[in-house]
């Protein structure tokens, strides 16, 4: 059957059609994602542009050649106009007729974790040219979102996941690379790379720019970007001065690299690695070492391994590998944003990953680690505790990790640990499975009247005090707003500070609210006073921080119905999260409400709020 459904598929002279082998098990019936993701007989998708991927369930049993991408651009006759252009960039015969590597970095002068991205870009060059490709470069933007934050900045760093990925898309089928290594670091960049890697479903590999290291802030005293947010508050508190502020400011961040604590960013590097389409060591070795570059390197060389070997990330990302992904996500006490951003990912692989898994994965995966903010420890001492490697090993003691999932080596996962003969270096850093920080893993998703579709959590930085409260709602329409009474001194203990309209419809855009959260706990409220949001948090946030409500306020969410002076009911170790207000009169406020409409500037804006669908399935653009 497989080769009567090859023969209908058109083949041009520089290709031929040959059967793939270990198609992965659950893509069978995966609709065609290039005809709005719409099952259409077969013949229809014969001019879809992804015979090479596993596009649809008609063509999951064939591939093209490996040349055939590039060839369709530089071979034959007709293609004489194509080679003048690349004689134009450089390019000798001899180049033109190995596999063109494409190179996306996101190197920038602008943001801290991609200032030294060129230099491994260069390494990967190298490794690539070291194994008879011929790598050509291209960029990709990114939003620093320490910088955009607090201010209009921010609503446009989340939409700039999307875009990231619509322009790798663009970039990588207008020049018909054979495969991509992508070179990321920040926040919305990785995921953005990520989701553009499965569409394209090319062979792959992402290599980022590594974290930073703390900075020396004082004798003895390790801190971070996050320790300085957090400071802000003190001051305004009374319990810093300017002066101090401004030394710590100075110090805090002492060069390149991604902040150095288990934030967004490192968060998905970590994940990366985990899910297999980043090498061991990308998520955890320093921005400044040697062996970053090496790493670098060695991704160059691997790519071409997985263009030998046809190898895609389709092969690599499964739902074994999902669950790969979110049991060490919760034993590192990830960013609350991997729920956004994994479920987005894996959507765009064709697998879904709701909220349940996360919290059914949390109730089994322990929390073995505390890195700031939650706890005293940075990335660089993770990487020397064992990385990523080390605390999959650890898990696997309690058979939570698949370790036959293939992995961007050519190996599996069980291979890989083997290799690296994978173990704990320092059991303060990554404790084992028999003494962990808590039995269940760093995020929690609740639910209950105020969050039908559910919220987001991370109950691995909530104190003790606060896992279990009723707090009293003090309402704000906006991020501004809310800060301002909170530095004021106008927030007080037993207060539920709830900020709504700031969703991704709503916002536009989901802003982090980093500031707010670490003004509380900058001013000694963080174990008496909770922030509740349809918007999201930074995964340097700390103390009781809830966002991600679902639904939002601007679709009619119960968030948009909560009065100031109403009781809500955190209960984390339950998973809930109730407005205490009787039936009867949510239905009278809810015949009142009006939405505001709010007045966006900006069109890049207005089209995403046009487009975004829901904080529950990863703010993923809707389906068209």
């Amino acid at each position: 059957m497989a080769e009567a459904r090859a023969e209908k598929i058109p083949v041009q002279p520089i290709t031929r059609i040959r059967l793939r082998r270990g198609t992965p098990a659950g893509r069978q019936e995966g609709p065609c994602r290039v005809y709005g993701r719409k099952k259409l007989p077969y013949d229809s998708h014969s001019d879809c542009g992804r015979k090479r991927n596993v596009c649809c369930s008609y063509h999951k049993d064939t591939v093209m050649d490996d040349e055939a991408r590039s060839k369709k651009m530089k071979s034959g006759l007709e293609k004489a106009p194509h080679r003048s252009l690349l004689y134009a960039l450089g390019l000798t015969r001899e180049e033109m007729e190995r596999p063109l590597i494409g190179i996306v970095n996101a190197a920038s002068e602008v943001v801290p974790g991609h200032m030294h991205l060129n230099s491994l870009a260069d390494a990967v060059k190298a490794g690539v040219r070291m194994s008879g490709g011929t790598p050509l470069q291209f960029p990709a933007i990114a939003v620093c979102d320490g910088l955009a934050m607090n201010h209009e900045g921010m609503r446009f760093s989340l939409p700039s996941r999307e875009f990231i990925a619509d322009s790798i898309e663009i970039m990588a089928r207008g020049h018909a690379f054979d495969a991509l290594v992508f070179i990321p670091n920040c926040d919305k960049c990785v995921p953005g790379m990520l989701m553009a890697m499965m569409r394209l479903n090319i062979p792959s590999v992402l290599v980022s720019g590594g974290p930073m290291l703390p900075g020396d802030i004082g004798p003895g005293k390790r801190g971070d970007l996050i320790t300085v947010f957090e400071a802000v508050g003190k001051v305004r508190s009374g319990a810093m001065t300017e002066e101090e502020l401004e030394y710590m400011a100075e110090r805090a961040c002492p060069g390149c690299g991604a902040c150095a604590g288990m934030f967004t960013a490192n968060s998905m590097n970590c994940l990366s690695e985990t899910i297999g389409v980043a090498l061991p060591g990308n998520g955890t070795i320093p921005a400044v070492s040697g062996a970053r570059i090496r790493l670098a390197k060695t991704a160059g060389m691997r790519v071409m391994d997985l263009l030998r070997k046809n190898i895609r990330p389709l092969d690599i990302v499964t739902p074994k590998s999902i669950a790969n992904a979110v049991a060490v996500d919760m034993a590192l006490g990830c960013s609350t944003n991997t729920v956004l951003h994994l479920p987005a990912v894996f959507g765009e692989a064709g697998l879904k990953l709701g909220l349940e898994i996360f919290d059914d994965v949390s109730k089994k995966s322990p929390n073995l680690c505390k890195l700031s903010p939650a706890g005293k420890h940075y990335m660089v001492d993770l990487d020397n505790a064992g990385g990523i490697p080390a605390v999959m090993t650890e898990l696997d003691k309690l058979g939570l990790i698949n370790k036959d999932c293939m992995t961007a080596t050519g190996k599996t996962v069980g291979e890989n640990l083997k290799d690296m003969n994978a173990r704990v270096m320092n059991p303060e850093v990554i404790r084992s499975v028999e003494n962990p920080y808590s039995k269940q893993g760093g995020i929690a998703i609740l639910r209950g009247s105020l969050a039908p579709e559910g919220a987001v959590v991370k109950q691995s930085a909530v104190a003790p005090e606060m896992m279990c409260r009723d707090v009293t709602a003090r309402v704000f329409e906006s991020e501004e707003d809310a800060m301002k009474a909170i530095l004021d001194g106008k927030i007080k203990a037993g207060d539920g500070v709830v900020i709504r309209y700031e969703g991704p419809r709503g916002g536009p855009g989901m802003r982090e609210m980093l500031s707010p959260t670490a003004a509380i706990t900058g001013m000694g409220l963080g174990k008496d006073v909770a922030l509740l949001t349809d918007g999201r948090f930074s995964g340097g946030t700390n103390g009781a921080a809830i966002g991600h409500i679902s639904p939002e306020a601007a679709d009619g969410g119960v968030i948009a119905l909560v009065h100031e002076g109403d009781t809500i009911h955190i209960d984390i170790p339950n998973r809930k999260l109730d407005l205490l207000v009787d039936e009867a009169e949510l239905a009278k406020r809810r015949a009142a409400l009006v939405v505001p409409k709010k007045d966006c500037p900006y069109p890049v804006l207005r089209r995403y709020a046009y487009l975004v669908s829901s904080a529950a399935n990863g703010g993923r653009y809707k389906e068209i």
